[in-house]
């Protein structure tokens, strides 16, 4: 690994074990999502449904922290496999972040 991808990986864990609020939102708006029919939706609506329709902030600058939206489309995708489709992701340097740290 890289050094981006080393420093990347470690804020993103650090910000997932920190704010564990989000992913736990982030499962709950997906879920609700899945259960009105969607097949398959974006980690982005998600993150904004979190920003503007609650009170969930994280313990940096942002509410919520948009970089890490493919991380949590990802973890869902490896905690829930009969959903693994949900999030449609691209091929990327990070994906083994979730799958080694998980």
């Amino acid at each position: 690994m890289d050094q981006l991808t080393l420093n990347f990986d470690s804020s993103f864990l650090k910000y997932h074990e920190e704010n564990p609020h989000i992913y736990k939102e982030f499962k709950k708006r997906a879920f609700q999502a899945i259960q009105k029919g969607f097949k398959h939706y974006t980690a982005n609506g998600i993150f904004e449904i979190i920003r503007w329709h609650t009170g969930i902030i994280g313990n940096d600058q942002y509410k919520v922290n948009h970089k890490y939206r493919a991380f949590y489309a990802r973890l869902f995708a490896k905690e829930y496999p009969e959903h693994k489709e949900f999030f449609r992701t691209r091929k990327s340097k990070y994906d083994d972040v979730v799958n080694a740290n998980k």
